[in-house]
């Protein structure tokens, strides 16, 4: 049975090289893949997956109104496809993440998606908060904190480096932007005098 995997982490754990080389590994087989990135990512060029190290591919482009089974489906009518890769996995809809359950129960295809959990205000995004009721496994991607632990959480900053607690959930930045840190960083920086947030 095909499987649907979540792979998430905080901001620069290596999602998108993890994605790359996972493709890489299939197509080195002799396998096909099919990529997916959210056309809300235009650090480097819609519609181009790329990680901080240079590795990059051409990648579909999905947004709110994708039907991703729907895709998948005609694309495995022109070639096969072994595997659905995923980026910017938190930016899918709930119906999304349901389309893809449907790719790995009806069309047997194992889907591969990989997203930060939670957004700058430690909230879920729609996406991951479906993606960890749906997947079939769960797979943390480890990003280190300033202070050597863990890092689960996304510091947004401003240009002066300070904590920015307001904004919209979707934006997207680099190591400009955000500061993966674990939880005692993060809640110090972002509530310093308020435990109960």
């Amino acid at each position: 049975m095909a499987k649907l995997y979540f792979y998430y982490s905080s901001m620069n754990a290596g999602k998108s090289t993890n994605l790359l080389q996972s493709s890489f590994n299939y197509r080195e087989r002799g396998m096909d893949t099919m990529l997916f990135t959210s056309i809300h990512d235009d650090r480097f060029e819609v519609g181009v997956i790329q990680s901080r190290i240079g590795l990059e591919s051409k990648a579909h482009i999905f947004d709110d109104t994708s039907d991703l089974f729907a895709e998948v489906t005609a694309e495995r009518a022109r070639r096969p496809v072994d595997c659905v890769l995923v980026d910017e996995a938190q930016f899918l809809t709930r119906d999304q993440v349901y389309q893809l359950a449907a790719v790995c129960d009806r069309l047997s295809i194992p889907v591969l998606a990989y997203g930060i959990r939670t957004d700058f205000r430690a909230s879920l995004f729609e996406g991951s908060m479906h993606l960890l009721a749906l997947a079939d496994e769960l797979r943390e991607l480890k990003a280190i904190c300033e202070c050597g632990r863990k890092a689960t959480m996304n510091l947004r900053v401003d240009s002066e480096g300070k904590p920015v607690r307001e904004g919209e959930q979707r934006e997207i930045g680099g190591n400009d932007r955000y500061v993966a840190m674990c939880r005692k960083h993060f809640m110090e920086r972002v509530f310093p005098a308020n435990p109960k947030g």
